[in-house]
């Protein structure tokens, strides 16, 4: 049960990580290259990102569940039964509103965007924010949970 913890705790905060870093450099980064560059950039990202993205908050999920079941009964219980609500939050979020988007974003090119591109990532960003904020209590949640384990 100790490396199912750890390696959950690891998993997550590498999650919570990538996609911080997103929310607050890469995009912002990409906002300020000059003309559709950062557009470009975004489509590249949302390439790579929607394929592995979806893997890693399963694997997260999977693994918070595995760390419940072995530990049922213990006092980490409820903060890791806490963080995984909060995955399924972030899960259910992005499916249902930040996939959508992504999906749109990353078939544009200099030529084809719609003119309300950047009102489209803006949307996407802002929804971001939100689910960043829920994956940072995630993790905080499922290290508590390491700390009573």
């Amino acid at each position: 049960m100790d490396v199912v913890a750890v390696v959950t705790v690891v998993v997550v905060g590498l999650l919570v990580g990538v996609e911080f870093a997103v929310a607050v450099f890469v995009n912002p980064i990409l906002d300020r290259l000059p003309g559709t560059a950062g557009l470009l950039g975004r489509s590249a990202g949302a390439t790579v990102l929607g394929r592995l993205m979806p893997f890693w908050y399963i694997g997260a999920t999977l693994l918070g569940v595995l760390w419940l079941v072995l530990g049922w009964g213990s006092a980490a219980v409820v903060p890791v039964g806490v963080g995984i609500a909060l995955l399924v939050v972030a899960i259910v979020l992005s499916v249902t509103l930040l996939v959508p988007i992504n999906d749109r974003v990353r078939t544009w090119s200099e030529g084809d965007a719609p003119a309300d591109w950047r009102d489209q990532v803006g949307r996407w960003d802002r929804l971001h924010y939100g689910r960043t904020a829920l994956l940072v209590l995630a993790f905080a949640a499922v290290s508590t949970g390491l700390s009573l384990v």
